[in-house]
């Protein structure tokens, strides 16, 4: 793995000020934002096609006591570059080469959606980096994909790429395929099976939170996506690090744009656990 940075403002010390650039990975480079100071570091995972903008609210809500650190993962954006590896690994691979390039060890990490799984996975490998993870309305433990939903995610993004390039200069779709899109998805839903993911979330050994969102999802039908959310049941009953943070009104779209208070006390909470102990407000 190759890492670099070129700095597109501020300063050149790491973490002494706010840096927004790029930074070089495998065959890529993605763009990266870090607000830089002395504040616990925290790291935000996007969902699966969206972009760092979308964390703002809860950034804003947490204020300037943290140090946020946010990138667009591979062709998302405007900025991050193609790649011929969008598989989940490469995603936990990009988490430590940004990590690398800003000089942080440890961090919290949150994740939404796809970045939650992503954020679950690499709490799960790194218990002395992490100092805790927020998992937002992802990382549930069920066997969703079958052949037929397969078909679904398949036709779905087929037809999506019927629009989607005229929204791809604007940074609102990600400049890949409807083919990688459907496979990225299709991996997903492998990677969340019980016996994928179980495992994964059952090591996990730092404090970590989730928020659940209510209600449907992109693709999802009747109450398919609250019925996913139930294996969360299994989950904290097996691992006492994790906890349900918060159950709150929006659906899985809107939960950053809505709940974003809710994200941030959860990351409050685990910052505090981790930190002492104890729950308490920071």
């Amino acid at each position: 793995m190759t890492t670099g940075s070129n700095s597109s403002t501020s300063s050149t010390s790491t973490g002494s000020s706010k840096w927004t650039g790029m930074v070089a990975v495998d065959d890529t480079a993605l763009a990266v934002t870090d607000s830089g100071g002395p504040g616990v570091p925290v790291i935000y995972l996007n969902g699966q096609f969206a972009t760092q903008g979308y964390w703002r609210r809860v950034i804003a809500e947490l204020g300037t006591g943290w140090r946020h650190i946010t990138y667009d993962e591979r062709a998302r954006g405007r900025k991050s570059k193609r790649s011929a590896d969008y598989s989940f690994e490469a995603a936990v691979r990009d988490v430590d080469a940004v990590l690398a390039a800003r000089g942080v060890d440890q961090a919290l990490v949150v994740g939404w959606s796809y970045g939650a799984v992503v954020g679950a996975h690499w709490a799960s490998r790194n218990p002395e980096r992490a100092l805790g993870a927020v998992l937002v309305d992802g990382a549930f433990p069920y066997d969703w994909l079958d052949e037929a939903m397969e078909q679904r995610i398949r036709k779905l993004f087929r037809r999506m790429n019927l629009f989607m390039p005229l929204l791809r200069p604007t940074g609102l779709t990600p400049r890949m395929n409807a083919e990688q899109m459907a496979n990225s998805n299709i991996e997903l839903g492998r990677l969340s099976r019980e016996s994928e993911l179980g495992p994964v979330l059952d090591n996990i050994s730092v404090p970590a939170r989730y928020v659940v969102a209510s209600g449907t999802s992109l693709g999802s039908r009747g109450d398919e996506q609250e019925q996913i959310r139930t294996s969360l049941d299994a989950v904290t009953a097996r691992n006492p690090n994790i906890k349900i943070g918060a159950k709150v009104a929006s659906n899985h779209g809107a939960i950053l744009k809505k709940d974003f208070r809710a994200i941030a006390e959860a990351v409050r909470e685990v910052a505090a656990v981790g930190s002492d102990g104890t729950t308490s407000s920071r």
